[in-house]
């Protein structure tokens, strides 16, 4: 598919809105991304159990109930939610109504973005690069007709191994490429475990390994990269300057949300791409005054530590 028949006139005009949103608005993205694999912990941290679901179907039923109380929260919206990044299933769904990426424009001004990982391959040289993701081209055709800006798209570092980054680094430049040529932006999230003992290593060898792999980037959009909260603040200033780079946002990564916060404090212009700190301390039996209260004081902590 070209760049020219990727989005019709009136798609691609929404389109250059988000990009502008994108690149420029503060705030932070919210990530509602869990996808089969992650969705049961992210139930129980919730306080739905693995009882009160029998199949798959019920499961996803259950967090998208989560996601769109998330979503149509009073407090929820474009003023501090910058995007919101969804699972597959997500994108397919309706919030009130509507399908879920025209919901957050239409409704919130928040710009939508689609997780299209298909999981982790196993471990080798200290990483896990991405499984194959099939039929690829049809679910960035419908994502464009659905009116997603970007994608998301996840591998991990757990060892400081150069051979095994690079081989992360260029799995996720390929696929982003391939992205771009449908006019979406991607975000390219090539996680360094917070637990890996050579971490600031492992930061050092992907920051050149990143800076490197912009020079690959064809045609006129940027991409985003999501990146682990590194261990020596603003170490990725270099890359947030760079021409090609619209963004970067930081993934929680397993620290707690005040953790977190503090260490994206300490990142000027790194904003927050949260998913589990995000919903920290939302429950299914919390009455909608007390889930909007905490879900505020949330959004409010994180959009501050955003914005420095």
């Amino acid at each position: 598919m070209s760049e020219i028949t990727a989005r019709s006139a009136e798609n691609y005009a929404i389109f250059d809105k988000q990009l502008n949103k994108a690149g420029t608005a503060p705030g932070f993205i919210a990530a509602l991304d869990q996808s089969g694999g992650s969705t049961p912990k992210a139930l129980k941290l919730y306080g739905v159990n693995e009882d009160a679901y029998s199949n798959d179907t019920e499961m996803f039923d259950l967090i998208h109930a989560m996601r769109s109380r998330i979503m149509t929260s009073r407090v929820f919206s474009g003023d501090r939610i910058l995007g919101a990044i969804l699972f597959e299933q997500t994108m397919d769904r309706q919030v009130e109504g509507k399908p879920t990426p025209d919901y957050l424009w239409q409704e919130k001004s928040v710009v939508p973005f689609l997780k299209v990982d298909k999981g982790l391959a196993d471990e080798q040289d200290g990483v896990q690069v991405m499984k194959t993701i099939p039929d690829l081209d049809k679910l960035l055709a419908r994502a464009v007709d659905l009116n997603v800006f970007g994608t998301k798209m996840r591998s991990v570092i757990k060892a400081a191994n150069e051979a095994g980054i690079k081989r992360v680094v260029q799995q996720q430049f390929d696929i982003a490429q391939q992205i771009l040529n449908f006019q979406m932006v991607p975000i390219i999230e090539p996680e360094v475990d917070i637990n890996a003992p050579d971490k600031a290593a492992c930061e050092d060898i992907l920051r050149t390994c990143l800076l490197q792999g912009l020079e690959s980037v064809q045609g006129d959009l940027p991409v985003m990269f999501k990146l682990t909260l590194p261990e020596e603040a603003d170490f990725y200033a270099e890359l947030q300057a760079q021409p090609k780079s619209l963004r970067v946002v930081a993934l929680s990564g397993g620290y707690s949300q005040a953790e977190a916060n503090q260490r994206l404090s300490a990142n000027h212009g790194m904003i927050a791409s949260f998913s589990r700190a995000l919903t920290e301390g939302l429950s299914a039996g919390q009455a909608d005054d007390e889930f909007n209260a905490t879900l505020d004081h949330t959004i409010a902590e994180i959009c501050a530590a955003s914005n420095t």
